[in-house]
């Protein structure tokens, strides 16, 4: 049964522990508060995906930092699938994704996993939280960039803090970002892949730099130089299709360098893959639209973006690919 532990000072050993051994010290989903120097507290949850370890890296990096002194704001840290990352994977085949079931969730937030995340939710609500950051990494070669669900001036300026690019998805509920969209401002900090240092470094100056504001920021400055994409739409291979070279029909062979095209402009024709399928994927909408018609077609085997536009999180690894999506298609915005 999963559950909750509600700690209020770090567990010993926490600030030198690698994701995989988490459970030796933490016997789950865990939120630990700690006090501040004044204000509203800041919400981090990291290890939402249990191979995504650059959240980790980075709050082990503040939290030394702090060592003997007191944080500028106080800090609640939701560590989460800690039985994933044992394994080193994004979730465990009998779990739900935990970031999919937060509340607004369209399915999973009546599991137990739901109802934990229903719990932190209520409990950064009720604290008025000053922000909500979710750390995570990818798989596919991207830049760093933040996920935003709204453009206010809070939110977007809190993007530019931790990268000079951002994307506006509204169209995937129950992620802990659109779970407090309207009540917190919040935001998603892609870090790269895992197990890099230097992406935990950058995790750990976004929130080090959050940390210590006073204030959101406001006004025609908030996100100045930020480059906003709106995401078209999440790309998933369809479950009856087999993926790589040789195997059963129908099948999609993927080009062997296809994650060198995340965040730049794709020209239509642009070759994905091979395929004995008339329509491998499908492409859904912020409204729950499957537009792959519009975007993709198959000639002669092959299987060709039909529409310009700008990938992110194209990646070539058949789990991920499963459990979660083999890409988004996004626009620029001005």
């Amino acid at each position: 049964m999963t559950s909750l532990t509600l700690l209020q000072a770090l567990p010993d050993g926490f600030l030198d522990c690698g994701a995989r051994d988490l459970h030796r010290i933490l016997k789950g989903p865990t939120l630990i508060e700690l006090p501040g120097k004044s204000g509203a507290p800041l919400f981090v949850s990291i290890l939402l995906h249990g191979n995504e370890d650059s959240g980790l890296g980075a709050i082990q990096r503040v939290l030394r930092a702090h060592t003997g002194r007191s944080l500028p704001r106080p800090l609640m840290l939701l560590i989460g699938n800690v039985e994933a990352a044992r394994e080193g994977l994004r979730r465990v085949e009998n779990q739900p994704d935990y970031n999919r079931i937060w509340p607004g969730a369209e399915q999973g937030s009546d599991t137990p996993a739901g109802q934990v995340m229903a719990e932190v939710h209520r409990r950064v609500v009720e604290r008025g939280a000053f922000a909500a950051l979710d750390l995570h990494n990818n798989t596919g070669r991207n830049p760093h960039y933040g996920v935003i669900c709204t453009r206010d001036d809070g939110v977007r300026g809190l993007a530019a803090l931790f990268a000079p690019r951002a994307v506006l998805f509204r169209g995937l509920p129950g992620t802990q970002t659109a779970s407090f969209s309207g009540l917190v401002p919040a935001m998603t900090a892609e870090c790269g892949q895992p197990g890099s240092d230097a992406n935990a470094v950058a995790g750990a100056r976004f929130i080090e730099a959050v940390l210590s504001l006073e204030e959101l920021p406001s006004g025609a400055s908030a996100g100045e130089g930020l480059e906003l994409y709106h995401t078209l739409g999440v790309v998933r291979v369809k479950p009856e299709i087999s993926l790589g070279p040789g195997s059963a029909s129908p099948h999609l062979s993927l080009e062997p360098h296809l994650d060198e095209y995340n965040f730049q402009p794709v020209a239509a024709a642009t070759a994905f893959g091979k395929t004995d399928h008339p329509r491998p994927l499908e492409l859904i909408d912020e409204t729950g639209r499957d537009i792959a018609d519009r975007f993709f077609q198959v000639e002669d085997g092959v299987l060709r973006l039909s529409e310009a536009a700008i990938p992110a999180m194209l990646t070539l690894d058949e789990r991920i690919i499963r459990q979660d999506c083999l890409c988004y298609l996004m626009e620029r915005l001005e």
